[in-house]
């Protein structure tokens, strides 16, 4: 029986050897020379495509994490998985196959490098899906890997006075505000073909540069790579180090599930609230925790919500964009200053083979002139913005995003939606008005099925002014675009029968994020009477992938994994 090489555990067995003499031939016309077989195999997972600006650079740096794993004696081999679009098909019924492309970019890495027999890899992600995605695979490989985040786009602009900083959320609000007349024709095709200049993530602290951020925090990418502008000579360095660093890991004997522990998770809570993060980031932590075999709950978010400070005074619900953030040092001094307080787990594990403590040790603080940071003693909310409720509407519990800015509580008349165009449409035409609780059903993980995200009617909602007048609930999610007061990741959703299914128009809806809870105001026999009445709808898909995805996918407060209930 062969045994395994330490820096090759895995290329060794398929490689070498007479009889793996068919297996050489075939890497020969790709670029392998003799000596690359004595090399450790590293995998570059490029999520390259012409789909979006968030990833269309990705191609180019690719490249350099190539030839920073070469330059460390590696052999790299660069492969592609998909990436769709959030921004392009939010609203539309393409939307659903976002978060089911987690799963698929996910299982094609897993199985690209479990196929290849890499002995390590670099993935680099641009978008929503594609960084979680990457995240539960290298946990599940737990090979030595290191993610790279594609960075952030660059502001677009209008000029005029004052000039405007633009990203993709201007447009979905100028959307309402141009329904609404208050921006006309002119502006309106403006800010359409400004918003977006060039390469990169989408601009505030939605759910990429979120993701990024807490990607970081768990430790899985080097120091600064979720503060960089996609198109910049950091970004570049930091994909070749990256590539060198998978080397090192294997050198060190560093895997992915040492570094992926409670601690590391309960890091990345911390660093997201900080940050005023995507209400996302619940549900993707959860499903990578999952892939890393931790436990991490709903309960965890709430009991580390109730101690960390929102201190960034980021989009959407603050003024500045993550570039100007990049511009003052990005998130380590943040970070620096949350280890300080007891914040942060010093010892966690990094993917450089130091503690989170000794990454952060030489960090100097922010420019004193800077505002994007608030300090300690003057936070923009003292607790967490993402406020976990449960109550008679959402047993299981739901996730909503106080900022404070909305007020903490709201009562108002139920207005009943079975998807997210038919809300929209009333939005936009004045239908919806001062107290009204938009209820969004049936569009939960199965019931979709794949959990759209309602950036569409939030921002309507946002540009007709509305925004501290209505309330938005549903068993969907948000983007990372989405403020105002809502409330996504009912639990249970509507198509598995929960109570979200048999609210009536009309009802009265309490949301009270101070006792955390989400209530229908109806006696509980009445409740009792509805749910007993209720009957399932038919599935809306009986092919292809979405079929197959609700046939497996968890509740949104388990992650809305795919692999919970396998049964072998």
């Amino acid at each position: 029986m062969k045994t395994k090489d330490s820096l090759r555990p895995y290329s060794s067995v398929l490689l070498d050897g007479d009889e793996r003499a068919a297996a050489r031939a075939m890497l020969y016309p790709v670029g392998f020379k003799e000596e690359d077989f004595k090399k450790p195999l590293i995998g570059v997972a490029s999520t390259w495509s012409n789909v979006t600006p968030c990833n269309m650079h990705i191609d180019k740096l690719a490249l350099e994490a190539e030839s920073g794993a070469n330059a460390a004696g590696g052999k790299a081999i660069i492969f592609n998985t998909i990436t769709v679009s959030d921004g392009i098909s939010m609203g539309s019924e393409g939307m659903k196959y976002s978060l089911v492309s987690r799963e698929v970019i996910a299982d094609s890495i897993e199985t690209v490098v479990g196929c290849a027999a890499m002995d390590g890899f670099v993935a680099i992600g641009g978008c929503d899906k594609n960084m979680p995605g990457s995240l539960i695979a290298i946990a599940r490989l737990n090979r030595a890997a290191v993610f790279v985040y594609g960075g952030t786009i660059l502001p677009g602009c209008i000029t005029g006075k004052p000039e405007r900083k633009l990203d993709v959320v201007s447009v979905f609000e100028a959307i309402g505000a141009h329904a609404n007349k208050k921006i006309s024709d002119e502006e309106f095709r403006a800010v359409e073909q400004c918003a977006i200049p060039g390469p990169g993530s989408c601009g505030g602290m939605y759910t990429a540069n979120t993701m990024a951020s807490a990607i970081e925090a768990l430790g899985m990418s080097l120091p600064n790579s979720s503060a960089q502008n996609a198109i910049s000579d950091a970004k570049k360095d930091d994909c070749r180090r990256a590539g060198a660093c998978v080397v090192q890991m294997l050198k060190r004997g560093l895997r992915p599930l040492d570094i992926l522990t409670k601690k590391a998770f309960e890091n990345a809570i911390t660093v997201v609230i900080a940050l005023g993060g995507s209400t996302n980031a619940v549900l993707h932590l959860l499903a990578i925790a999952h892939a890393a075999k931790v436990k991490l709950s709903l309960e965890d978010f709430v009991r580390i919500g109730k101690r960390v400070p929102v201190l960034a005074d980021l989009k959407p619900s603050g003024k500045y964009l993550m570039s100007e953030l990049v511009a003052i040092g990005g998130i380590r001094p943040l970070m620096k200053t949350l280890l300080d307080k007891g914040l942060l787990h010093g010892d966690a594990l990094t993917v450089t083979g130091e503690t989170m403590a000794q990454t952060l040790a030489g960090v100097k603080p922010y420019p004193e002139s800077q505002k994007i940071i608030q300090p300690f003693d003057k936070p923009i909310k003292p607790d967490s913005h993402l406020v976990i409720l449960r109550g008679n509407l959402a047993p299981e519990g739901a996730v909503a995003k106080i900022t404070g800015k909305e007020g903490l509580q709201f009562t108002g008349r139920a207005r009943v939606f079975n998807s997210e165009e038919s809300a929209l449409e009333k939005i936009l035409d004045g239908s919806i008005v001062k107290g009204d609780v938009i209820v969004i059903r049936f569009e939960g993980p199965r019931g979709g099925p794949g959990m759209r995200e309602m950036l569409s009617p939030t921002s309507a909602i946002m540009g007709k002014g509305l925004g501290k007048d209505v309330a938005l609930i549903t068993d969907g999610r948000f983007s990372g675009g989405s403020h105002g007061f809502v409330v996504g990741h009912i639990t249970p959703e509507a198509y598995s029968g929960g109570p979200l299914a048999i609210v009536k128009n009309g009802d009265r809806i309490t949301i009270d994020a101070a006792k955390r809870q989400l209530n229908l105001d109806i006696p509980a026999a009445e409740l009792k009477k509805r749910l007993k009445a209720w009957r399932a709808p038919k599935p809306r898909y009986t092919r292809g992938i979405l079929a197959k995805y609700a046939a497996h996918v968890a509740t949104a407060s388990e992650g809305a994994v795919t692999d919970k209930d396998l049964r072998l």
